[in-house]
């Protein structure tokens, strides 16, 4: 069984953010500005000895890798920000492919939506437009993917490297770009590419070209789930409406539906935590009662479910360090290492044991 753990890349500067939210802003920015909204609430999420790393320096991606490999996770998704030739935030994965550091498995989930300020990739308030282009376009974008699917360490099946879309819908001419990268692979010594497209909060497209789905929790049972009426709506501290949902409620929920019916392969989800209270404050959307011991158990069955109902070899987390969400399996404040020792005890649970680094 392997666990990936998606992986945000906005903590270090880059100019677009300067100039859009401040000088110097990461997403350490949002974290540190947050508030406990109600009794009980919590936040602001702080790292583990107020680590506050900047993904510009080698050693913190190390770090990262090292803890990864210690508790069990396989591997990273890497978030990827491709705007029809523009990059944002592409230094600490080019810095990963140019030195060959860290040694730890990834591939890569191009995340397909305009920046807004909002931070939900709808249509309002656009920062950075999503253009997608013809097979020109297409091209330049392929030629850099290379790059990263011939390494070694990209994880691969069926000798494919694995590229998952976020919100294939929104790409006008998907399947015909699909073809054609698949075309530009095999005119490059690949055997293709494993295209996976991500079942999430957004309308669940048919795009043909796709070898599986991976479900992105909790967005995928919250609504495709049933999920709705789950929630609730409570006053904070300043009087305002925010909208809270049970963590083990939605957990239970996750557990007990059955596998979307397809003839692709599916790759289960698993969530951590859910809090974007330092992006969207009084907008928040606040899951209550969690902890490391809950994840232990939810995680667990996800993993046994992985293997008898989903015939899946991948497990993969929201995430490793979704701070702004307070999705994050790194070590914080409160609970110390506890998020990661929940992996490797749910792992353990399975059967698998954790080779000693």
């Amino acid at each position: 069984m392997k666990i990936i753990a998606f992986y945000l890349p906005q903590f270090h500067r880059i100019p677009e953010n300067d100039s859009w939210w401040g000088e110097g802003f990461t997403e350490w920015t949002n974290t540190k500005k947050a508030s406990s909204r109600f009794p009980q609430h919590y936040q602001p999420r702080e790292p583990y000895q107020n680590y506050y790393y900047d993904l510009s320096d080698p050693s913190a991606r190390k770090r990262q890798a090292e803890l990864a490999k210690q508790y069990g996770i396989y591997g990273f998704c890497y978030y990827h920000y491709w705007f029809k030739g523009k990059q944002l935030l592409e230094t600490p994965f080019n810095e990963v492919l140019r030195t060959g550091e860290p040694d730890l498995p990834f591939c890569l989930s191009w995340a397909n939506e305009p920046w807004t300020r909002r931070w939900d990739g709808l249509s309002g308030h656009v920062l950075m437009p999503q253009d997608y282009g013809d097979e020109q376009d297409w091209k330049q974008h392929f030629d850099y993917l290379l790059q990263a699917f011939k390494d070694e360490r990209y994880i691969r099946v069926d000798n494919k490297p694995v590229f998952i879309i976020y919100q294939p819908g929104g790409i006008p001419k998907c399947e015909a770009m699909l073809q054609y990268w698949n075309q530009l692979a095999t005119e490059n010594g690949l055997d293709g590419i494993y295209f996976v497209e991500t079942l999430n909060g957004f309308p669940i497209p048919n795009v043909n070209g796709f070898d599986a789905s991976v479900e992105f929790e909790p967005h995928y049972t919250w609504i495709h789930g049933g999920c709705q009426d789950l929630w609730k709506v409570i006053k904070d501290n300043q009087e305002q409406d925010i909208g809270v949902m049970d963590y083990d409620k939605l957990w239970t929920s996750l557990l007990s539906r059955n596998p979307p019916e397809t003839n692709k392969q599916v790759f289960p989800g698993a969530f951590v935590d859910w809090d974007n209270t330092p992006r969207l404050g009084n907008k928040a959307l606040i899951f209550q009662g969690a902890n490391p011991g809950k994840f232990t158990n939810y995680l667990s069955q996800q993993i046994l479910r992985a293997r008898t109902l989903y015939n899946s070899d991948f497990v993969f987390i929201n995430a490793w360090n979704e701070w702004g969400e307070g999705a994050y399996l790194e070590p914080d404040s409160r609970y110390g290492y506890q998020y990661l020792e929940a992996v490797k005890k749910a792992l353990e649970l399975n059967g698998i044991t954790i080779p000693n680094k």
